[in-house]
């Protein structure tokens, strides 16, 4: 598939200055929690304050016996750097001939570069759709399906996933969407607000800075 679309590791990203508004993160109270990450982020169900409100309008446009499961919000930035690093090792034992800079431009397709990462901010989420029973609908992939282990079927246009699925997309997409968050391309589950890659993409000025995870507790 075509990476026509600018990654999290791009230059542009990290040239985006960021007005922290001091708006709080809050508990994703009202809001279906999953908690499979929650052994590596005790704080996964934190959002800030506006993303919050945005995830539940969107929660109440899904169709009936349809909600959002929240994964992960915000992610602590020693966190970040674990999850970044890790998955820079799994790459360059896989191709041992990649320079540094290729390295960190292929990891950013899976997870971000920390200095610019989304989740840090408590404006990022990643989330997907399931049942009123809980169980989760078909997406195409897991949650944090990487571009390898999935063959780029993460990617949110992937097109070699079934019907279903694909329409499940479409759907989980166009409530995001109207409900003012963007999607980062190579994962179908990662949304934002608020961030750098939100201002990048919408043009608006980034309002969200990293957080630490006194901030977040305080906050």
């Amino acid at each position: 598939m075509a990476s026509d679309f600018v990654l999290l590791s791009d230059p542009v990203i990290a040239a985006i200055e960021t007005s922290e508004c001091g708006e709080p993160a809050v508990d994703a109270a009202g809001l279906r929690i999953d908690r499979r990450e929650a052994r590596y982020n005790p704080l996964l169900h934190f959002v800030r304050s506006g993303l919050h409100e945005r995830l539940l309008s969107a929660e109440e446009s899904l169709p009936s016996g349809v909600h959002l499961l929240l994964v992960e919000g915000y992610r602590p930035p020693a966190v970040q750097l674990q999850q970044f690093t890790a998955y820079v090792d799994v790459l360059r034992e896989r191709n041992p001939g990649w320079a540094a800079e290729r390295l960190r431009r292929e990891a950013s397709r899976f997870i971000s570069p920390p200095e610019v990462a989304p989740h840090c901010t408590g404006g990022a989420i990643d989330l997907t759709l399931c049942a009123d029973d809980g169980v989760e609908l078909d997406m195409g992939t897991e949650v944090n399906a990487s571009p390898v282990a999935s063959a780029n079927r993460c990617y949110t246009a992937a097109l070699d996933i079934p019907a279903e699925a694909a329409a499940n997309r479409r759907l989980l997409v166009a409530t995001l969407t109207r409900a003012g968050l963007v999607n980062y391309p190579t994962e179908w589950w990662h949304w934002s607000f608020g961030e750098r890659y939100w201002a990048y993409s919408t043009g608006a000025e980034a309002r969200y800075a990293p957080l630490s995870t006194d901030q977040v507790v305080t906050g």
